[in-house]
């Protein structure tokens, strides 16, 4: 494998979901701000003829397109693939002031849990962590500082 790269590498998030994909997708719609740009269910699918019935009204695919020109992707799990939840990973946000930084916080902690406050750290001028009300982890950082 070649040291040097060519390509533009993003990583986009792709979260999962067990029925709630649409509304979760419209909370972090206004939570985040930005706008959806695609919601199909399986039965809008090009496959929709091999979508099992009750994967039909299930997410099969989301993308919210962010402030700033980055996506959160998201579907439903399939019906017949038992869903565990998300784990092992977490979403994080970097925002320029620490007040933009905690309204965000704030809004997706509603109805879930904090997992650490919302307070100073050595990388952030404010720092915090929860689960929402979807199950999905975030790590919010306002004002990031410089580490040395």
């Amino acid at each position: 494998m070649s040291a040097s790269r060519t390509a533009n590498v993003q990583p986009i998030p792709y979260l999962s979901f067990d029925g709630t994909c649409a509304e979760a997708m419209r909370f972090y719609e206004s939570v985040l701000g930005g706008t959806i740009k695609v919601m199909m269910k399986g039965s809008e699918t090009p496959m929709a003829e091999h979508i099992p019935a009750e994967f039909a009204d299930r997410i099969m695919n989301a993308q919210l397109e962010l402030p700033g020109g980055n996506f959160l992707y998201a579907g439903d799990a399939p019906a017949h693939i038992p869903f565990e939840g998300m784990r092992g990973c977490m979403v994080t946000l970097n925002y320029d002031t620490v007040e933009e930084a905690e309204a965000i916080f704030d809004a997706l902690a509603a109805g879930g849990q904090v997992t650490m406050p919302f307070a100073p750290t050595f990388w952030a001028v404010k720092f915090g962590m929860c689960v929402d009300k979807y199950g999905t982890s975030w790590a919010v950082n306002g004002q990031l500082t410089p580490m040395a």
